[in-house]
Order: structure tokens, then sequence, then C-alpha cells
């Protein structure tokens, strides 16, 4: 893990950790479970590749995200939060009630939107995050 330098102080170094604003939706995209770099494009339009590549390198590397490689060509990688990236799932939750109180968004404008809740919602019907297994199948052609 890096440690922050600037004034010592532990907000400004989770603030640091957190980066921008696309880390908290990368985590919000993963907590159903792992996904592939396409899923996670998909889930966070209008994130470019290249912008979505960099915070999940910087996210490996604070320890946030696992980055499993399934080999293959196309090559299949796939990206799981961490037992450390769980611990943002209190802060995802109290930006959501911010966001409620503020009048930013509802719940209900993301549905009309893009036709689903996001995976912290309450609204969500329940779930249970589960890592996939290695892909040990073949492929016959």
């Amino acid at each position: 893990m890096k440690r922050r330098e600037l004034d010592g102080c532990p907000i400004t170094g989770a603030l640091q950790m957190l980066g921008d604003k696309w880390t908290m939706l990368i985590v919000r995209e993963l907590l159903a479970g792992p996904k592939r770099t396409m899923e996670l494009l998909n889930g966070l339009f209008p994130i470019s590749s290249r912008t979505l590549v960099g915070r999940l390198r910087d996210m490996e590397k604070d320890g946030l995200v696992e980055r499993t490689d399934f080999g293959g060509n196309p090559p299949h990688i796939e990206y799981a939060l961490t037992e450390r990236g769980m611990l943002l799932l209190p802060l995802l939750e109290s930006l959501r009630q911010l966001g409620l109180a503020l009048k930013c968004n509802s719940c209900e404008d993301r549905r009309e939107r893009l036709g689903a809740y996001c995976e912290p919602c309450p609204n969500q019907p329940p779930f249970t995050p589960q890592r996939r297994e290695k892909d040990d199948s073949i492929v016959l052609l």
C-alpha cells in the first residue's frame, strides 16, 4: 500500500485513495460480485476505457480490488472487491443518503433512465455477492 503524503491526516489519505468520482462508482458496480472490464464500461457510461483501466490499476495497487486473469484469447480478466474494498460500502450508502437528502437525484430517476436501480439501492431485490471460480472449460470450434 502507498503511504499518503500531503499533511498526514487520515481524511487526506482516504481522499487521495478515493481519487475521483469513478472510484466509488466502480465500487458500486462491483458490489454484486466480480465483473469483466466491458461489464464495468457498460455500467459506468460515460467513462472512457482509458480512465476505467487507470482507476482499476490504482485501486488494485491500493488493495481495494483484485484482478484475476483467466487467460485466453481474447483475454478474460475480472475485477472484484477485496475485504479492504468492502470497507467502502458504508461510505457508498452515506453518499446515497446524502444525494437523496440534497435532492440531487432519486433512485427512481436512475430506474427511469437506465431501466434498473444501482446495486446498493434498497429498492433493488436482495442479492448475495459471489465470487466466480476459475473457468477451466474447453471451447471446441
